[in-house]
């Protein structure tokens, strides 16, 4: 969960959201080790007089300035294609939940079920309890098991929307007429909270996405009253 001043990422709940922390230090690491070459060329330039009238060219220089761009660029393409191959990979999901977009609230089916399946909105500030967030509580979440792959086919049902939860490394458009998947799995209990990443109206801001991640036993448990419900 996100806090005041906050200005890292979220903790990691999902083996990929793990994997895109670690690219992310990579990445910055290199970043800075570039941005203080630059910044110590930049300073020796202004602050000297040395300077070389008598060298006009030098192929050593030019080979170098040439090949080290390419090789950092290879250092950072690497990991990144194999982190997009793993956030692609969808291997024998245990459960396979619908997700559908509306203006402005998200509904939820879970197809390995005959009936099970509920709209989600958002709960308004007034009827929040101590300890929720604002913007952030749903009337109805969106339970799963710990520890099990999970799939997730996203859509919409009028514009575009996105179903996204950063904790769990997840992302995806919900286009009308088009099916979209990801999956994911939580590593951890807990609850995890996201909102609609693209911009879809005047309510935009007010259909977030609340994941709990549960133990199997628990997530049985939910299952079989949430049948007997419908």
């Amino acid at each position: 969960m996100a806090h005041p001043t906050q200005l890292g990422f979220q903790d990691a709940a999902s083996p990929v959201m793990e994997e895109l922390l670690h690219f992310h230090d990579h990445t910055l690491m290199i970043v800075f080790l570039i941005s203080t070459l630059v910044l110590y060329i930049i300073i020796a330039m202004v602050s000297t007089k040395l300077t070389n009238k008598y060298i006009l060219d030098s192929q050593e220089i030019e080979i170098v300035w040439t090949i080290l761009p390419a090789v950092i660029l290879v250092l950072i393409a690497l990991p990144s294609l194999r982190i997009l191959y793993l956030m692609d990979e969808i291997n024998d999901p245990h459960l396979t939940i619908k997700a559908m977009g509306h203006q402005w609230y998200w509904s939820y089916e879970y197809t390995d079920y005959e009936n099970l399946g509920f709209d989600s909105y958002m709960v308004p500030t007034q009827d929040l309890t101590p300890g929720q967030f604002r913007l952030l509580e749903t009337d109805h979440r969106m339970v799963v098991p710990m520890e099990s792959p999970v799939r997730v086919l996203v859509s919409a049902e009028d514009v575009l929307h996105s179903w996204t939860v950063p904790s769990l490394g997840v992302k995806m458009d919900a286009v009308p007429g088009r099916l979209n998947q990801t999956a994911f799995i939580a590593s951890r209990p807990g609850l995890f909270y996201g909102q609609c990443s693209e911009i879809c109206g005047a309510n935009h801001s007010f259909m977030p996405i609340v994941v709990e991640a549960v133990p199997l036993e628990h997530f049985e448990n939910w299952s079989s009253l949430m049948l007997e419900d419908a």
